[in-house]
């Protein structure tokens, strides 16, 4: 009997031990728990590294919301044997980063109260289920074996609020892209240095041009985008895809990630 391993995220021990404990009664479930994000990316690397991935992630959505947990979340630069900077791991991220690492792997999201706006988010970053923590064992099960058929389980009544988030995220995105588009080149190159998080001496010195042309750069995109803040030009940027500047060398632009 092929067995379905899954591993239960949560920081809250004793939901997530007897979780683990109601799901590994179940003959065909291998299960084990982590109480954090970054104890659970260990878990997944020790696993795929013994050529034993794990098929569904149960994640809090919750998770490290009280303890401010950081850990490395696995991406393209990763997987290349480059560091990444540290990003904290709550619910959401940890469903971006196994993702970006191990998209076979599924993910599940458990809540304890329905939010269409965090369930929209959820399915943005990846995860193929939301569901209650206090829904029956049975109900766990279904979405289990639903997701690796490659189904997205949502309660009933979060469904028109999810559909009204996604639309409107597209909405969003669609004109993110559309001001993105209008960039010149050049002004394309140091936004993606800006998303990096790069300041103005260093896009300088990263594409051989003086600070105070970097400056008129940098004021053409904000007043392009119509934002008037670097922070509020990197979000928009990454609404549209557009990733950073990889400073191992190459300039990388990601597609999004709207399901």
């Amino acid at each position: 009997m092929a067995r379905i391993r899954v591993l239960v995220v949560d920081d809250h021990r004793i939901f997530a031990e007897s979780l683990a404990a109601a799901l590994a009664a179940e003959q065909d479930v291998e299960v084990a728990a982590a109480g954090s994000g970054p104890a659970a990316l260990r878990s997944l690397e020790r696993a795929a590294a013994e050529g034993r991935r794990f098929d569904v992630l149960l994640v809090d959505a919750d998770l490290g919301a009280a303890a401010g947990d950081v850990a490395r979340v696995p991406g393209p630069a990763h997987l290349q044997g480059r560091e990444t900077a540290d990003t904290a791991v709550d619910g959401i991220s940890l469903v971006a980063g196994v993702r970006s690492g191990q998209p076979s792997v599924r993910t599940v999201v458990l809540a304890e109260r329905d939010d269409a706006r965090r369930a929209a988010a959820a399915l943005q970053a990846g995860a193929s289920g939301w569901v209650a923590k206090d829904c029956s064992l049975s109900r766990l099960l279904a979405v289990i074996r639903g997701v690796l058929r490659d189904e997205t389980h949502l309660p009933p009544a979060l469904l028109t609020g999810v559909l009204r988030e996604l639309t409107a995220a597209r909405k969003h995105r669609t004109e993110s892209e559309r001001l993105v588009e209008s960039l010149t080149p050049r002004e394309r190159e140091v936004l993606r240095c800006m998303v990096a998080g790069l300041g103005r001496k260093a896009v300088a010195e990263r594409l051989y041009l003086s600070p105070h042309t970097v400056r008129t750069h940098m004021q053409n995109v904000l007043g392009k985008l119509g934002v008037h803040s670097t922070l509020a030009a990197v979000a928009l940027a990454r609404r549209a895809g557009v990733g950073p500047v990889d400073l191992a060398g190459d300039i990388v632009e990601r597609g999004g990630q709207l399901a």
